[in-house]
């Protein structure tokens, strides 16, 4: 508790700034809800075929996962706000349209009889009878729809649209509970707030609950939508992870003092696509990675090494390398096989000519004189092989499964695609994955921690860096590490090539010169 409480200190104006970004998600997307499926939800009373059609497609639209939603709506809208608002708002409609049909619908007949025989108009018996009777119902639905966008409104960090989302997937990345929990309970907080504050809100008379509704975009306008941006700063797209890791955004602004960006925290997958498109400068990226060939990108050099080296190498649970030796035997077949140029090129296969990860990892092995039949009688003993989600490790995960299936008579399952580095590393120390591939320098700078002292010492030397994680974790959490596969895909910071050669930007240290 005292950690999280010094992180909480340490962190509070990013705090207050992503909390006022979800809330405003949030508020946005609530009212566009309540100013559609409120009018909708009155004039669907009394057409049941209508009402049914309408509420059958809301329906369909909650049925939709959230981050699939997010991403369809990106070849539209682009990356930040706007899709996450149209999100948010398709997910809020249901409950308020289906709450104001239901109020509305239940208002006893006899009642509005009563009223118009007493001469009120169709006009004055909704406003002044049925509203006020359905009210409660309505609420109901504005206050759920209200729960549901404070959770939803955590994956907008993935496209860019900010909340307290950044920290969430930044936290499970970077293997750090606090900065998990510094974006869980303040969204837990806004999620009781909002339904609270909305349950009052039905005690109130009508006429001031439409005061209190429109207050909200004076609330919002006075906020303002993002903090201004420096318009001297270069336009940057990270990962959540990178944002915040030691060796990520962090060492950048250490080693080249006076280089600021106007940040964006991005999904990875999506980097690529808002660099290339123009929507940012910069982006963070991996020296190996195909899209750089793909999207025609200049990976800047790294002159002042603000980034340590990333070798890769396969990672195993020290209970499984004692009971088959023959695994490891087997997987160092491919120690220094595999060089940065046959990485990118591997990695480029898969992303860009779209070709399974399983037919690039063979062709490889098929070329390295390394791949053989799989024709030996299988044991009863299955090695599950885990990755992260990204290609290359899509790629590896392929690359040890046929080695080991051509070699031993081992069964093999693969499980690519886990998430990032704390989930990996988590399901291996718990025997819950067998082996997965990673990479010198998040072992050293994430999975270990070091001190400042040791990193300083060690952080550019690659053979004393994994010289380190390697005694470490099989200390700490008896976790193998074999020998490195040869390449180092290590981050980068990387621009689209035509504006490189229109600034002149070859090192990350000419982005300095920038005015």
């Amino acid at each position: 508790m005292e950690s999280f409480i010094n992180f909480v200190i340490e962190n509070r104006e990013k705090m207050l700034e992503l909390s006022l970004e979800h809330l405003q998600l949030t508020l946005i997307s609530l009212l566009l809800a309540c100013l559609i499926a409120i009018p909708l939800g009155i004039w669907m009373v009394g057409q049941q075929r209508v009402a049914n059609a309408f509420l059958g497609v809301a329906g369909l639209m909650q049925t939709i996962p959230s981050i699939a939603l997010l991403g369809s709506l990106i070849p539209i809208l682009g990356i930040g706000v706007k899709p996450a608002i149209l999100a948010l708002l398709l997910y809020a409609i249901l409950p308020i349209l289906q709450n104001t049909y239901t109020g509305i619908q239940g208002v006893a007949p006899a009642v509005k009889e009563a009223a118009a025989g007493m001469g009120m108009t169709p006009w004055q018996i909704l406003k002044s009878v049925t509203l006020p009777l359905a009210l409660p119902v309505i609420m109901a639905g504005v206050r759920t729809a209200a729960v549901i966008n404070v959770g939803v409104a955590t994956l907008a960090a993935y496209i860019g649209a900010g909340g307290l989302g950044e920290f969430i997937f930044g936290g499970i990345a970077l293997n750090n509970n606090n900065m998990i929990l510094a974006g869980a309970v303040p969204a837990a907080i806004l999620a009781l707030l909002f339904d609270q504050l909305l349950g009052q809100m039905q005690k109130i008379k009508l006429k001031r609950s439409y005061a209190a509704v429109l207050l909200i975009p004076f609330l919002i306008a006075l906020w303002g939508w993002r903090s201004p941006a420096n318009q001297q700063a270069l336009s940057a797209a990270f990962d959540p992870e990178f944002a915040d890791r030691a060796d990520g955004l962090p060492s950048i602004q250490q080693t080249y003092p006076g280089l600021r960006f106007n940040t964006l925290v991005l999904n990875a997958g999506l980097l690529y696509r808002a660099v290339a498109e123009g929507e940012v400068d910069l982006i963070s990226g991996y020296s190996t990675d195909g899209r750089v060939q793909a999207y025609h990108l200049k990976v800047l050099e790294d002159d002042r090494h603000a980034f340590p080296p990333y070798h890769c190498a396969a990672i195993v649970n020290g209970e499984t390398a004692v009971q088959h030796p023959e695994l490891i035997t087997t997987l160092n077949l491919l120690a220094g096989r595999i060089s940065d140029s046959l990485m990118t090129s591997l990695n480029y296969e898969v992303d860009h000519l779209q070709r399974s990860p399983a037919d690039v990892a063979e062709e490889c092995l098929r070329k390295m004189g390394l791949w053989q039949e799989n024709t030996s009688q299988r044991s009863e003993t299955t090695i599950t092989i885990g990755s992260k989600l990204f290609s290359e490790q899509y790629i590896l995960v392929e690359l040890f499964k046929q080695l080991i299936e051509g070699h031993t008579n081992l069964q093999v399952d693969p499980k690519p695609g886990l998430g990032g580095t704390k989930i990996c590393y988590d399901a291996l120390k718990n025997g819950e994955i067998d082996l997965y591939p990673e990479y010198t320098g998040t072992g050293f700078q994430v999975l270990l921690q070091p001190s400042d002292s040791l990193r300083a010492a060690i952080f550019t030397d690659a053979e004393a860096v994994y010289d380190y994680v390697q005694s470490e974790c099989a200390r700490l959490d008896d976790v193998k590490w074999l020998a490195p596969l040869g390449f180092n895909n290590t981050y980068a910071l990387m621009c689209r090539q035509q504006q490189a050669d229109e600034k002149g930007w070859q090192r990350m240290s000419d982005l300095l010169k920038v005015d």
